[in-house]
């Protein structure tokens, strides 16, 4: 009995490494994290709003093919918890390791969602964490891949008609080659209410 219930114990403590890649943008954006294995799609959700730098405005969907889960994102906290929200451990046991999820269906951000294996966890650091990346998240609003490429044009070139209007808009300083490790997962510290994770390389 103690050894079932030190492998059970063993089980729980489990994480998975998820790399999280947004579709159509070249040079590629994406995402390392690391998430217990009980947490749910709705938690995933979060993860990639704070790893992207996103804000939660709009809905979103996690497509599986045949099988498809949407929510109203904006509406989630009048609702009770759902139960028929899976954990990322049940997508695995039911061989599940590659699916797509979509946020504003307007830009229509697809993310290619891989998970890439389990690793046990440890103490040293919290989870979920973002442990690498590449590349700024884009903008919300900005019009999805295609008009985040127009926007990136606009910006570059200061002969380029909408170049003031475009940096006007952002209204800020933008390095679509910027990330940092440190602050997304700072990001995710915040989200989740977690203690900071021991500084990540990167």
């Amino acid at each position: 009995m103690a050894r079932a219930a030190e492998r059970k114990q063993q089980a729980e403590a489990d994480v998975l490494s998820l790399k999280v890649t947004l579709r159509n943008i070249d040079p590629p954006i994406w995402r390392r994290i690391i998430m217990p294995r009980h947490m749910t799609l709705t938690d995933l959700h979060d993860v990639i709003q704070a790893v992207m730098g996103w804000e939660n405005d709009h809905m979103y969907d996690f497509d599986f093919g045949r099988r498809r889960r949407q929510e109203a994102a904006m509406l989630a906290e009048t609702k009770d918890e759902d139960e028929n929200d899976p954990t990322l451990d049940e997508l695995v046991k039911s061989g599940m390791t590659k699916f797509t999820y979509i946020y504003d269906f307007g830009d229509n951000w697809k993310h290619d969602i891989l998970i890439e294996k389990r690793l046990p966890a440890t103490t040293a650091k919290a989870f979920p964490a973002c442990v690498a990346g590449a590349r700024s998240g884009p903008p919300e609003d900005c019009g999805g891949p295609w008009g985040y490429a127009e926007l990136l044009a606009a910006v570059a070139d200061p002969t380029h008609p909408e170049h003031k209007e475009r940096l006007e808009w952002l209204g800020r300083k933008f390095d679509p080659e910027a990330f940092s490790v440190a602050k997304a997962d700072a990001k995710l510290a915040a989200r989740f209410k977690r203690a900071r994770a021991a500084p990540a390389k990167g």
